[in-house]
This record gives C-alpha cells, structure tokens and sequence, in this order.
C-alpha cells in the first residue's frame, strides 16, 4: 500500500483541526443566544424530544466526512498490475572509459565519476530510448544490453570502476566495435553511440572503427572528459600512500584530453564533440544530435501500475454526510409495538444495517471481474478460472472475459482448457484482443504438442500453432514475440521432421538387411565374426612383416656398423706404427666406445621388447605437428609497433 498523493495529508492539521474547534464554538454560542432569547420557563418545554446526544453525534459524523474526503484526495493505492505502453524511442549505446587516465582530477571530482554522473544526468532526458551501457580500457565489453529498465541501467553505471576491466589502456576502435555488435542488425531504429573518454588512444584505430560504423548507418556523439592541459595521474597503494603512474622511463604520466582524435571520430559518422563543462551538457547532446533523429514507433515498456483506491475513503464519507442529513435531532415518538421491542435489539438492527450497507459493495467487487484479475495476479490461477466461468455463465458473449479464462487456465497448465477459450476469444471485434488471442493460442497449441508422444500429433499440433502465429502476425506485423516464437516452432518442426525422416530410413534398412538374411543361411553374426577375423589376421600379417623389415634393417645397420668398426680398426693400427703412444693423452686407456653402435644396439633391444624406439618417437611427433597447427586455440596477437611504447593507463 502507498500513498499517492501524500503532500494533500497536511490538509488533516490545517482543516480538521480548525473545524473542530469552529464547531465546539458554533456549540457554545448556540446554547448561550438560545439562553438570552428563550427564557427558562419555555426552553424546557421547546427542548421536549432534542437528543443532545444525536446533535453531537451529526457533528462527528461532519468532523469525520471530513477526513475521509481528504483521504480520498490522497490518492490511496494497494494492488500493482503490470502494462505495456507502447513507445516511441532510439537505440543509444552509452561507451565509458574505465581506463586509470579516468582517475585524473583535473574534471572534479575525477574524470571517470564526472562520466558517470553525465550518463546518469542522459538516462534523465531519454525516457522512451532504450539504452545499453560498453565499459572499455585496454578491452571492451557489454556491460548492460540495450534494455528499456532504467533502474538495471544506472545500477550498471554505478558499478563502473577502473578495476572492472583488467587490460590496462584505452583502446576506443574495441568500444566502437562492441557498440556495432550490441545493435541489432536488421534494427529499424538509428543506432547512436554516446562515447565517454579523455580521447587517450591505445591503437590509433579508432577512426577506422568508426569509419565501418559509419557504413552500417551508426552516429556517434563524442563527449571529452578532462582538460588540455591535463593533470599527472595519482594513485594510492596497499598502504595508503599517493604515488604517481610512472612510464617506462620512470617519469610521472601526464593525461591530457585529445579533442583533435574525438572530433574527427564523430565527423566521422555525422556526429558531433562536446566537451563535458557546465550542467547543461547532456541537455544539449540530447536536444540537439539524438532528439532531432527519426524515432521509431512500437517499442514495448512493462509499467508497473498501481491499482486506485480512493474511491473506498470517499464512499465512506458520501455515507457519513447521508446519515448526517437524515439524522433528525428529535426522537420520534414510538409506537406501542415499537416500545415493546427491547432497546438493545433495536441499536443491533441498527448496527446490522450499516454492517450491510458497507459489506455489500465489498462482496459485489470480491466476486466481479475485478476479484478474478486480482487472484491472477496474485498467481491463484485456477481459482480466477473459477471466477471468470462463474462470470461467463452470466455473460458468455463476452469475448474479453474469454480471454481471461484461457490466460488463467494457460498459467495453470490446463492447456485444452486455455485453447478452448482463446477460440472463444477470437470472435471478438476488436483486432488487438484478436491478435493476442491467435498469439497465446499459438504457444497453449505448441505446449500441448510438447505433451504429446506420437511424433504424428506432435506433428499436427504445431503446424496449428504455426498458423496461429501467421495469424497474429497478419493483423501486427509489428509483433516480435509473435515472430520469434514462429521461428521457434519451425526449428522445432523440421527437427522432428527429420527426426521421422531418420527413423523410417532405419526402418527400411532394417527391413532391407532381415531380407537378406533370408536368402543368406549363414547368421549375420558369423558374417561378422568372419570379417572381423579375416581382419585380425591381415593386421598380424602386416605386423609380422613390419617387424621383419626392421630386424632385417637393424641387423643391415649393425654389419654396416661392424665393418666401419673394423675399417677404423685398420686406420687406427697404421696410425699406432707411424706415430708415438697415446696412452698419456688418455688417461682411462683403452679405445673411447662407438656411441653410434651403442644407439644401435639399444634400440634393437627396444624393438624385441615391443617398444617404441626414439627414432618411432621423432616420426610420430613430426607427423603430428600439422595437427598442433590446426588445433591452435588462442587467438592470435596483434601486431604491436614494437617503436611505441605501451600504455597502461
């Protein structure tokens, strides 16, 4: 519950008070003229049957009508409904830079919360825009679709910090490019970029990025933070102390506003450069560049609604003024029948009757259309279809209420129940009511052929949705559930589609194979074991005859091996004759072993084994290096001018 109106409250101290004071007064001087005018002797007889109480009681009843009237002015509210107003708007896509350049307080209090404030300070202007928020520094990503919830938006806002991306610099041909990619491509809104930065660019592509915008029909307005002259960059450590942002040589960075590289962006794509001075910046930026734009109608706003409920305070004090008029001050002499009825029967009957007057309205509207959509929206589903067949018993013309009941019973999974109102609904004149009506009735068909196991009745159920959908679309082509859910049903007809293709090919295969078992006595299963053992042997032959080819290749290498042993044998030999001993150069004595045949040796070892050699190894490897280069799985670096040195901030 909440109060509407809650300023029009005050009137209770500025008027009900007052008013009882002048009405005790008005008392007082009433009774003291009735003194002067009337003398003693006659007031008694005049006052014969004047209920003092009964006048008083026509005072309160003022006194409260009073009060319930400026309730009623107050504009009480409980009960919320949910509606969708259609709109007029743009597609804004609002780029901050989240770089450490952001943190300069050369623009109070900082670059980068000064940015954030003039995005907040645009949510305020673009009421019927959908926006969508692109933080960036050394990357970019969506932070926010473009939605048409400014509460999720400004809460994206909020969160921006300089920690949120942690890719140091400012790369603005990144932000343009996510931008291009938040939009949709076949949108018929203009597509407008609102970028937020100091203009520090890390890749120097940013006109190129905004050239292929350009082409694809987007406007991008630049808005510069900062100054010209800039300011050094401060920071503050794990300690708390200040330290300056350093370069690579150790000099202190200082971050100055590029508005030459902002404006050429925006001329770019027919925008224009602002720099962020003064309060009124964003009022500009709107009324001139995104204001003037064509807008596009038909964008969908869920309003939550508050449902009225002065009309209850002010019944109450209608009531009251009426019981105050006919309230005479005299009581009426009663009759003998009248005497003999005990009095505290009489005050009962009273009381019964006032109980009644102010009952009634309540159960009429517990029991209404009004009492159904409230258990709707309270998701008491099924008890509003209760509540709308009641009332369609009394009214079963009624298309709306039609509707309703095939809402109530699609919510509460009574499908066949939901699809037999939305045909009853169609009847309806009115072609919005109508178009609604195909729509649900196309999602109550496609969920009842979800139900279903026979791929046949699968089939039809979603074929009538699909004609449901064609419907609605024909009377609002506007609409993009409507179309989706079309697409939907489509993807999932053809997969069932194939899906029975599938299985009446293995249906035929089956029967295809069963006949040639038939002809052929041999088993199918002995056909297989002959296969696959005529296999196993061409595999141990092949196997068999590998191994031979490589004994016989290790028993070649190895002669070959011995004869250079025995060769070199011979040369070393002559060697000893012609020159002097050796043995002092050596000190183990003894000829240094043939590395070469030891390989040899080893690796026949190996093969005996059944091991892979070294050699098996290497060719293994280099028969699969091809496969390393297609199963790359980063992405490749960019070429970076390795003349330029890079910026962290």
């Amino acid at each position: 519950m909440r109060i509407a109106a809650p300023q029009m409250l005050w009137l209770l101290v500025v008027m009900v008070l007052p008013l009882i004071g002048f009405l005790w007064w008005a008392w007082r001087r009433r009774q003291v003229l009735i003194a002067q005018f009337i003398s003693a002797r006659l007031l008694g007889q005049l006052k014969v049957g004047v209920s003092p109480s009964r006048q008083k009681a026509r005072l309160v009843f003022i006194v409260l009508a009073v009060i319930f009237i400026i309730l009623a002015l107050a504009r009480p509210q409980w009960g919320t409904t949910r509606q969708e107003v259609r709109q007029r708007g743009l597609d804004v896509i609002v780029a901050i830079d989240t770089s450490k350049s952001m943190l300069a307080e050369d623009v109070p209090p900082n670059r980068l919360a000064r940015a954030k404030l003039a995005a907040l300070d645009l949510v305020r202007r673009a009421k019927t825009d959908r926006l969508g928020l692109v933080a960036f520094a050394g990357a970019a990503f969506l932070q926010c679709p473009l939605t048409l919830d400014d509460a999720a938006f400004s809460q994206s806002v909020d969160s921006l910090d300089t920690r949120a991306i942690s890719q140091g610099g400012t790369a603005i041909a990144e932000a343009i490019d996510e931008a291009r990619k938040a939009f949709k491509k076949d949108a018929e809104n203009h597509k407008v970029l609102v970028l937020f930065t100091d203009g520090e660019d890390q890749d120097s592509e940013a006109v190129t990025a905004a050239e292929r915008a350009a082409k694809e029909g987007m406007i991008i307005f630049t808005v510069g933070i900062g100054t010209p002259e800039g300011e050094q960059l401060r920071i503050r450590d794990e300690r708390g102390r200040i330290d300056y942002i350093r370069d690579e040589q150790g000099n202190p960075v200082r971050s100055r506003l590029n508005e030459d590289l902002l404006q050429k962006i925006a001329r770019a794509t027919k925008g224009f450069y602002l720099p962020l001075r003064g309060g009124k910046t964003m009022d500009t930026l709107y009324e001139q560049g995104i204001a003037p734009l064509p807008k596009t109608e038909g964008t969908v706003k869920l309003f939550q609604r508050y449902t009225e409920r002065y009309h209850w305070p002010l019944a109450v004090a209608i009531a009251l003024l009426i019981i105050e008029m006919f309230l005479p001050d005299r009581s009426r002499r009663r009759s003998a029948r009248a005497a003999a009825v005990p009095p505290v029967i009489g005050a009962a009957t009273g009381t019964m009757a006032v109980l009644l007057f102010l009952v009634l309205p309540l159960a009429a509207w517990a029991g209404g259309p009004g009492g159904a959509l409230r258990e709707y929206n309270e998701g008491k589903f099924l008890d509003a279809l209760k509540d709308y067949n009641q009332l369609l018993e009394k009214k079963s013309d009624d298309p709306r209420l039609h509707f309703n009941a095939g809402a109530a019973a699609y919510q509460g999974r009574q499908l066949d129940e939901a699809a037999r109102q939305f045909n009853q609904a169609l009847a309806s004149p009115d072609l919005l009511l109508q178009q609604r009506a195909y729509y649900n009735l196309g999602n109550t068909l496609y969920r009842l052929g979800q139900q279903v196991s026979d791929a046949d009745k699968k089939k039809e159920a979603w074929e009538n949705s699909l004609k449901q959908y064609d419907s609605a679309l024909k009377l609002n082509q506007q609409d993009a559930d409507a179309r989706f859910n079309q697409d939907f049903v489509k993807k999932q007809l053809e997969e069932l589609k194939k899906q029975q293709q599938q299985q009446q090919n293995q249906k035929n295969q089956d029967k295809k194979d069963s006949k040639d078992q038939d002809k052929n006595p041999q088993p199918q299963n002995q056909k297989d074991e002959k296969n696959q053992q005529d296999k196993q042997d061409q595999k141990n032959q092949q196997n068999q005859k590998d191994q031979q080819q490589n004994q016989a290749d290790q028993n070649k290498t190895g002669q070959d091996q011995k004869n250079s042993d025995q060769s070199q044998a011979k040369d070393q030999q002559k060697d000893q004759d012609k020159k002097p001993d050796q043995s002092a150069q050596n000190p183990a004595g003894g000829e240094p072993k043939d590395q070469s045949s030891e390989e040899a040796r080893r690796e026949a070892e190996l093969m005996a084994a059944g091991q892979m050699t070294q050699q098996q190894a290497r060719q293994l490897l280099d028969s699969q290096k091809d496969d390393e280069q297609v199963l790359r799985l980063a992405p490749p670096n960019k070429n970076t001018s390795q003349a330029r040195p890079f910026k962290d901030w």
